[in-house]
């Protein structure tokens, strides 16, 4: 959110700090800050105000009262510090359909305005914030919506139809295929209509049901202010954030309103605001006020919070006084009573997000200052308790990485299993996967087309994860599982993995102390070694490692851990590789190594991988079949610029007297 400093010091009576300090300030305490812009005249600085606290700084008096708290200054101007008084009026009515979905509503009617251009203050003040002036009454809106954060919108009251004397607004969900015409948006002329699916609410004209604008998210054409307007009616209100937020997602106006409603502004709000913005049209547009109705059918109830400074500073880490504690929430706007010697606090109204003691504790601890809170190391506790299933992974993993196996992780959460989510993250990810063999299987399907690159004859992965099944009484029983798999080149089982597979089992029997046999090739088999089950399913065997920790014994000690040599990481390419191969007779007494330094010389900067595959001697004369991979970092090669290069290698290679076979 862009803040004006100009209008932050019109809170803050604060002229000793510069706006770099002030936004100092701000970072160290309460949000990130994106940016800052120093000007002349005023400065601009940008705040990403976290979503907890919408509620109350999505606008420039929120942040000056952050600002009030953190130097311990009180506001000199506080549009919320006394209650309004608001001239009652019975010549509008509200009708409310759903009292969640709009729980308050307020309507003011200001008579004998002027439509004019707003005062230079005013269009400076907008336009410093990236806003563009439209009329004084417009202005003043959008002025106090971003002064205290609840939107607003005006309408022409003499179009607007009256009955019997009476304005009659509604609020009610829309029906499937209605329509609204909504304002035009960055100076356009023509009308937006959008149809609805049902699942909108609308502000309507009760006395013909017609849609007037979408909640919370646009106003409509219908009693649009213009330059003949002498009447208008001032509505604030209350909409719910859900209906709010996948409204304006659906039709794609996100816009300042929209944002502020989505993150549901305090109910006790557009009273406030009403008093505000009727003194600001009287100032700048004339006319006089008539009165306000209100309907507020759910009231927002206050929370006490009980606090204990003991935990306060146990959390913190810190040695607070009582006495600290309750000024720093005073400075924050709440309310506060000793009971014993906990701390009984109620927050300001604007202040939705303080619900329980955690919130109070990082308020005290922001406030206080984080930097005031010392690192203190913990204290050293000699261990003496070995992790029996992390101890027995370590070494399944260390056998695994050094046969060339890399370890994986996949999602806990299939589109097809045996246990399904009641509250599903996505449609394709509903169910928890009750083994891993189907997820190691995909991971090898699409890794082995990676092996010419990665200069290896197979894929060979394995994972240790959790995995849920159901049981008898709608219950869920989970283990943890190991999954070992290998794939060949091509895609799918072949058979020939099963000797590699029978390899690893091999090995983890020798150090584990667990006989497991050899895997019967093809299909699906379970297979039981004195009651440790594990199941092979064409080129994946599963093991329950849960059922199998329980047969080893519990380690004495963690096994010392090797120091490898460094490795250095860099980025991969995204993009696919090409492979050549070339086959060729030398001349008697010409090395492999001599052949591939010929290759890569000639190969140029796109080549990554030389693997030798084939070698024998015939007639006194060797031939070496070697195959070269490519790829580029920035690109997808095209054959033409392989071709090149293997034009380039044959001619280097023929220069030699070497044959290509």
């Amino acid at each position: 959110m862009k803040v004006s400093y100009n209008w932050l010091k019109e809170y803050t009576g604060d002229t000793t700090k510069n706006v770099e300090e002030a936004a100092a300030l701000l970072g160290v305490h309460s949000f990130e800050i994106d940016g800052l812009e120093v000007g002349k005249d005023d400065s601009v600085i940008d705040i990403d105000v976290t979503p907890n606290r919408a509620s109350d700084c999505l606008c420039h008096r929120g942040i000056a009262h952050e600002l009030a708290a953190i130097t311990n200054v009180p506001l000199v101007i506080d549009s919320l510090a006394e209650t309004p008084h608001l001239t009652s009026t019975n010549v509008i009515e509200v009708d409310i359909e759903d009292s969640k979905a709009c729980p308050r509503f307020t309507a003011s009617l200001i008579t004998g305005i002027e439509i004019k251009e707003s005062p230079d203050w005013l269009k400076d003040r907008l336009r410093t914030i990236g806003q563009r002036p439209i009329n004084n009454i417009v202005d003043a809106t959008n002025y106090v919506m971003f002064a205290m954060g609840q939107p607003l919108h005006a309408y022409d009251a003499d179009l607007f139809p009256q009955v019997n004397g009476t304005w009659r607004f509604g609020v009610r969900y829309a029906t499937e295929g209605e329509s609204v015409s909504l304002i035009a948006e960055g100076g356009k002329e023509e009308d937006r209509i959008v149809e609805l699916t049902g699942t909108e609410l609308l502000i309507v004209d009760k006395s013909s049901n017609t849609p007037i604008g979408l909640a919370g998210v646009k106003g409509g054409r219908f009693a649009g202010v213009h330059v003949g307007t002498t009447k208008v009616i001032i509505e604030a209100a209350h909409f719910h954030p859900t209906i709010t937020r996948k409204t304006a997602r659906r039709l794609g106006i996100v816009i300042d309103a929209s944002k502020r409603f989505e993150n549901e502004p305090p109910r006790e709000l557009p009273p406030y605001a009403q008093s505000d913005i009727i003194k600001l049209i009287l100032d700048i547009a004339g006319g006089v006020y008539e009165g306000t109705h209100d309907t507020y059918l759910e009231k927002q109830l206050e929370t006490k919070v009980e606090i204990s400074p003991t935990r306060v500073n146990a959390l913190l880490g810190l040695a607070l006084e009582t006495d600290e504690m309750l000024d720093i929430l005073k400075r924050l706007g709440c309310h506060t009573e000793l009971s014993g010697e906990n701390i009984i606090s109620t927050g300001p109204f604007e202040r939705t997000d303080l619900k329980i003691e955690e919130d109070y504790i990082e308020e005290i601890g922001r406030i206080h200052g984080y930097s005031d809170i010392k690192s203190v190391l913990p204290e050293i506790v000699p261990l003496t308790e070995i992790n029996k299933r992390h101890y027995y992974s370590e070494i399944i993993r260390d056998i695994l990485v050094k046969a060339g196996f890399s370890e994986v992780i996949t999602s806990s959460f299939r589109n097809k299993d045996m246990v399904q989510l009641m509250n599903a993250l996505a449609s394709d990810k509903s169910y928890m996967r009750s083994s891993l063999s189907n997820s190691i299987a995909e991971v090898l399907d699409k890794n082995a087309g990676f092996t010419d690159l990665l200069g290896t004859v197979d894929t060979r992965v394995f994972e240790i994860g959790t995995v849920f099944t159901p049981k008898d009484g709608g219950n869920i029983t989970e283990h943890v599982s190991l999954a070992i798999g290998i794939r060949l080149k091509q895609a799918g089982y072949s058979g020939k993995e099963d000797r590699p597979l029978d390899e690893v089992l091999r090995l983890l029997s020798q150090k584990l102390g667990v006989p497991f046999g050899a895997i019967a090739q093809g299909g699906e088999k379970k297979v039981t070694e004195e009651g440790k089950v594990f199941v092979y399913k064409q080129g994946v065997v599963e093991i329950n490692l849960t059922e199998l920790l329980r047969s080893l014994p519990d380690p004495k000690e963690y096994e010392s851990v090797e120091v490898g040599e460094e490795i250095v990481y860099k980025p991969f390419s995204v993009y696919p590789a090409m492979s050549r191969d070339i086959a060729l007779w030398t001349t008697d007494g010409t090395t492999a190594a001599a052949v591939e330094k010929v290759l890569n010389e000639n190969a140029g900067e796109l080549r990554v991988r030389t693997t030798l595959f084939d070698e024998f001697t015939k007639d006194g004369k060797t031939s070496f079949a070697f195959r070269l991979v490519f790829q580029a970092y920035d690109r997808t090669l095209t054959d033409t610029e392989v071709n090149d290069i293997m034009k380039k290698i044959n001619a280097a290679v023929a220069a030699l007297k070497w044959e290509v076979r």
